[in-house]
C-alpha cells in the first residue's frame, strides 16, 4: 500500500499545499497519476490490479483521476467525494463555499469559474470504460451533500461502457461527514469496503 502525498495536501507544510490550490489544482491530479505510473515502472503491484481511495477532497481526487485515466485504475472507493465542484461552490447559501474561496477559486469569477470546470469530476464524465467504482455518501453530511455522489453515479450509469465492472452508491441514512460512528457500525462499514476492493482485485 501507498501513501501518496500530492501537491495540495498539508503534510509537508504550505508551500507543497499552496502548490496544488487555486489555480494549480489541477498538480494534485497529475501528481497522482504520477506517483501510480512510477511505482508500477518499478514493479510495485501489477498494472491491472490497481486501486485506489479517497474521502472528502480526496473523493473529488479520485473523481477526477479516473476521468483522467481510467485505464490506470482497476478499483476506486470514494468516501463522501467532492464530485460536483461547479454547483457547490455557485451555491452561497451552502455552509462551506464561501469559506473554501480561498482552496478552490471563485467561481463567480470568469477565469476561476473555466478551471475549476475544467476538472470538476461531474462536468467532465466522458463515455468510456471506467474502473469498478464504490462511491459512499451519508444523508446527513454538511460539508458535502449527498446529492453530489448521487448525480455523478447516475450521470456516470448513462456514459459507462463497461457494464462488467459495477458502479455502486452506497447512502448511509444515518451518519454525516465522518460516515458510521459506532463502533461496531464502523466496522461493518470498513468490511463493506474490503470485500469491494478483494473482490474486484481477485476477478482481476
Amino acid at each position: 500500500m501507498a501513501y501518496a502525498h500530492v501537491r495540495g495536501g498539508g503534510d509537508l507544510g504550505d508551500e507543497w499545499h499552496d502548490a496544488g490550490k487555486m489555480m494549480v489544482k489541477r498538480n494534485t491530479f497529475t501528481d497522482f497519476i504520477s506517483v501510480t505510473e512510477h511505482l508500477l515502472s518499478e514493479g510495485y503491484g501489477a498494472p491491472n490490479k490497481v486501486a485506489i481511495e479517497g474521502g472528502s477532497a480526496g473523493g473529488l481526487l479520485m473523481g477526477a483521476v479516473a476521468n483522467l485515466r481510467p485505464d490506470l485504475f482497476r478499483a476506486v472507493l470514494s468516501h463522501v467525494p467532492f464530485l460536483d465542484v461547479m454547483n457547490t461552490m455557485l451555491d452561497a447559501s451552502l455552509p462551506l463555499t464561501v469559506a473554501e474561496y480561498e482552496e478552490w477559486g471563485n467561481p463567480n469569477e470568469p477565469e476561476a469559474f473555466a478551471y475549476m470546470q475544467s476538472y470538476s469530476p461531474y462536468d467532465n464524465l466522458r463515455a468510456g470504460r471506467y474502473p469498478a467504482l464504490l462511491v459512499k455518501t451519508s444523508l446527513n453530511d454538511s460539508q458535502v451533500m449527498y446529492w453530489e455522489p448521487a448525480k455523478f453515479v447516475a450521470r456516470l450509469r448513462t456514459l459507462k461502457t463497461n457494464a462488467e465492472w459495477p458502479l455502486l452508491l452506497h447512502t448511509n441514512m444515518d451518519a454525516g461527514h465522518g460516515g458510521a460512528s459506532g463502533r461496531y457500525d464502523y466496522l461493518r462499514e470498513i468490511a463493506m469496503d474490503y470485500a469491494f476492493l478483494l473482490k474486484e482485485l481477485t476477478l482481476a
